[in-house]
């Protein structure tokens, strides 16, 4: 009897220890999914912040980038960091806790300022879009229909629309459904997005997809034009390097006037025709980057709004989602903010050496090097006028008769 007694102790002991060292397993587990989950979702938030204020100060720096379309690239990037600070920040602490540490009236702010900043990011990029299918497509029109008041109207849209969207319907309980507003009632504890079909009509209509298909069809355009224009750049090229007198480019008189100084490869240089090809790459090649900004748009939002919306029309009972896909849905919604400073610093040039010269200068001493950023490019045409203008041409005039 004794025996018995003590062998069945000595299994319970053997299954106590046992069940102890499962449940450690999984703490540990959980803590170590935890701090990676925390190490990205911080990571994201940061990068968000520091990357989209170096856009700011680079812009606000440097007088080369002072442009309309940058305008916009500001007024984006102010958006962006509001929505690492004020809607990142908020899922982030739910996905750590595991619940809403606030109350139920900062649950509608929280919400608000999701949907509003979020809107307002993907606006922007929509207003971009139509500045750059101007600037490529109708580039004659472009000064005429862009104007500063024209921007300053879209930018003060882009932010004041989605306010109707957010604060308006979420304040006045027009965006959920009764059962979702008593759950909160009664759970002050969660705070859970769940909205009745017709705001997710609406509202991803209005934050996705008229954006979507107004920056698709834009950038189908620009970059139909931008092929078509590289075709003729590519034929021009493959004449004569020299500019013939009867050139619609430029006229005798000013080949004349400029024979006495400078070679054949300086008026080659300096033609408004060369020019205005050098404009059309710059085009072409900020056009390339926002198209890129345009793709990993779609590529961070598409999926969350294809839930958001499929989810809302057929229920939650319908078509449940596990927890950490919704978390990862938004959380990849979220990395857009993030993205759009990587691309800029990445595909162009011009915010690329901005970027080296605004972190020289944070890090380093900026005593000069704003002056010699922005002066680089005249500095060097000056340095290759003079060398050309004190070297003796072999020829006294190059030009074909």
């Amino acid at each position: 009897m004794d025996e018995s007694i003590l062998m069945n102790s000595t299994i319970l002991d053997g299954d106590e220890s046992t069940n102890n060292t499962n449940i450690n397993e999984i703490d540990g587990l959980n803590t170590f999914l935890l701090v990676i989950k925390t190490s990205i979702m911080v990571s994201i938030i940061l990068a968000a912040i520091f990357g989209n204020l170096l856009v700011i100060i680079s812009v606000v720096r440097v007088r080369k980038l002072r442009i309309i379309t940058n305008y916009f690239v500001v007024s984006l990037a102010l958006a962006d960091i509001a929505v690492a600070l004020l809607a990142m920040s908020f899922n982030f602490s739910v996905q750590i806790t595991g619940r809403w540490l606030l109350n139920s009236f900062m649950c509608d702010v929280w919400n608000s300022l999701d949907v509003y900043f979020s809107t307002a990011s993907i606006l922007h990029l929509c207003c971009i879009s139509v500045d750059r299918y101007y600037a490529i497509v109708k580039p004659l029109k472009y000064p005429i229909n862009m104007t500063k008041r024209v921007v300053a109207v879209m930018i003060l849209l882009s932010w004041l629309f989605p306010a109707l969207l957010s604060f308006v319907p979420i304040f006045g309980g027009w965006y959920t459904t009764e059962e979702n507003r008593e759950n909160l009632r009664l759970h002050p504890d969660t705070c859970v997005f769940i909205v009745n079909k017709l705001y997710a009509i609406i509202s991803s209509s209005i934050s996705f997809w008229i954006p979507c298909t107004i920056m698709v069809f834009t950038y189908f355009q620009i970059f139909r034009e931008a092929n078509r224009q590289e075709k003729q750049m590519a034929n021009r090229q493959g004449t004569a390097m020299l500019m013939h007198r009867n050139s619609s480019c430029t006229t005798n008189d000013e080949i004349q006037s400029s024979s006495n100084q400078f070679t054949d490869i300086d008026i080659d240089a300096h033609t408004p025709c060369k020019d205005k090809h050098l404009k059309m790459r710059r085009e072409h090649k900020a056009a390339r980057t926002l198209g890129i900004i345009m793709g990993a748009f779609i590529f961070c939002w598409l999926p969350f709004f294809l839930w958001y919306l499929i989810t809302s029309l057929c229920g939650s009972e319908l078509c449940p989602t596990p927890d950490v896909v919704i978390a990862i849905l938004f959380w990849i919604g979220y990395f857009n903010s993030t993205l759009n400073p990587v691309i800029y610093a990445y595909f162009n040039r011009d915010f690329r050496e901005a970027f080296k010269n605004t972190l020289l200068c944070i890090f380093c001493s900026c005593r000069d090097d704003r002056m010699s950023f922005e002066m680089s490019g005249r500095s060097r045409h000056n340095q290759l006028e003079t060398q050309f203008r004190n070297r003796k041409p072999s020829h006294p005039h190059k030009f074909p008769s």
